[in-house]
Formats: structure tokens, C-alpha cells, sequence
């Protein structure tokens, strides 16, 4: 693969904790696909996204988005990336539309463009009726979304989310679903943790599989159902076989 088709190119990342929570991990992740990693509790995907996304410093390793080496230049690689955690952090007491324009202005963009594109982001999403409401009332779920409309507002390349779904009701996943499609579709880079298998089995052109710290396989569903001689099993029973063969075989 050449350097430009790649989003992401992780190599021998590594990162302890009390334990080695990720553990000399190679991930490329290819621009312009949805990228899905899944894994059990306390397999590092989280840990790996954080240090993707420069929250935190790997022990070794290097991470390039884009060919940008995100250690030795974390404020460009930042620039293109937008990072949205399973708990969203935003501002009670503004609207989601002043949060926009806060998030907007911290990354310099032109309200001119900011402004429309904030009332697009947040119209998808299916907050267009609470715009003018502080998002102090706003359930979970509301501000899940209005935490990922900010994280878009400035037309980032690389989409990193760590459970983005957590907390959604059926309307709101959808919302959610239809706008990182959206994205893809004109060419961002979407890489998500999820412990959703179905929604990673529906929407991820290729599927990551981690557990303790190491990629134990990849590829798209059938590639993966090939690798282990499953060809009509569903994602759950290839992901029980994969990190816990004893269960499978019970």
C-alpha cells in the first residue's frame, strides 16, 4: 500500500499500565474505508485509539495519520483527526449551536463556513428542534451527538470513535449511522470501537479483532470467516472463537 492510501499506519505500539494494556500493535487502516475494531473488556482498544488520537503517549511505537508522524508533530495530525469518547464532554450551559461555534473557533475556521455547516451537522442528527437549548437538560444521547457534531465541525480526514453508540436509543443510533455513512461516502476515514458486533458486521468494510493488546485477526466479514474455516457463521460466533476459543468449543 502506498503512504497516501493509508489513513493510519500504526507500528509497535506499545502501552503498560499496571499491565501491558497494548502490546507492540501493527494497524493500517486504509483512507477512505470504515474501519471497525472490536475485542473484549480490557483488550486496549481504547488505549490504542487515545494514543491514535495523541490523549496519550505510547511507551514505543509510532503512529502516522495521513504521513503526518503524529509523536514528533501531534498539532498537524490533530488538525485532520476528530476524536469522539464513549462520554461526551461538552458545555452545559451553552446551546449546541454556541458549542459549534466554540469548537469552531478554536480550530480557526471561518464562521462563514462553520455556521452553515454547524446547522447541517446538527440538523442530520436530529437536534435541528433543541439549537437554542442549553445542553445542561440534554440526556446521553442528545449529548453524544452534539459532542460528534463539534468533532466534525472542522471537516477533519480521520473520524476516531470509541463507542459511539453507547447510550442511543434506535432513533438516535440511526442518526448517527447515517451521518459517519455519509462521511465515508465522500471519502473520510471512519475507525470506531464497538462492542456492537451487528453494527460492526453491517457497516465496517473491514474488521479489526484485538484482545490483549495484539490485532488476532483482520479483514472484511468473508475474509475473516475464510481465515477460520467458519464461511456462514455470524460476526459474534467468529469473535467468540477468536478471543475465547474454550467458550466457543463448550
Amino acid at each position: 500500500m502506498k503512504p497516501q492510501d493509508s489513513a493510519l499506519e500504526v507500528r509497535g505500539l506499545t502501552k503498560r499500565f499496571d499491565r501491558l494494556a497494548v502490546d507492540a500493535l501493527d494497524l493500517t487502516v486504509r483512507s477512505g474505508e470504515f474501519y471497525a475494531l472490536v475485542g473484549p473488556n480490557g483488550a486496549g482498544k481504547t488505549t490504542t485509539l487515545r494514543m491514535v488520537a495523541g490523549l496519550s503517549r505510547p511507551d514505543a511505537g509510532s503512529v502516522a495519520v495521513f504521513g503526518i508522524d503524529a509523536l514528533e508533530n501531534p498539532v498537524a495530525a490533530k488538525q485532520v483527526v476528530a476524536w469522539v469518547s464513549d462520554e461526551p464532554m461538552i458545555y452545559d450551559k451553552l446551546t449546541p449551536l454556541e458549542y459549534l461555534e466554540f469548537v469552531a473557533g478554536l480550530w480557526g475556521v471561518d464562521p462563514a463556513v462553520s455556521e452553515p455547516s454547524a446547522h447541517r451537522l446538527l440538523g442530520s442528527l436530529g437536534l435541528e428542534p433543541h439549537l437554542t437549548e442549553r445542553c445542561e437538560g440534554f440526556s446521553k444521547g442528545m449529548r453524544q451527538k452534539v459532542a460528534l457534531a463539534g468533532a466534525l465541525v472542522h471537516d477533519p480526514r480521520l473520524i476516531i470513535l470509541d463507542e459511539p453508540l453507547t447510550g442511543l436509543d434506535a432513533v438516535s443510533a440511526r442518526h448517527v449511522k447515517g451521518l459517519l455513512g455519509d462521511r465515508v461516502r465522500a471519502g473520510c476515514t471512519v475507525i470506531m470501537t464497538t462492542h456492537i458486533l451487528e453494527v460492526a458486521e453491517r457497516m465496517a468494510d473491514r474488521i479489526g479483532v484485538i484482545a490483549a493488546g495484539r490485532l488476532v485477526a483482520e479483514g472484511t466479514l468473508a475474509e475473516l470467516r475464510q481465515q477460520n474455516g467458519h464461511h456462514d457463521t455470524s460476526l459474534e460466533d467468529l469473535f467468540i472463537t477468536l478471543v475465547n476459543p474454550e467458550a466457543a468449543a463448550a
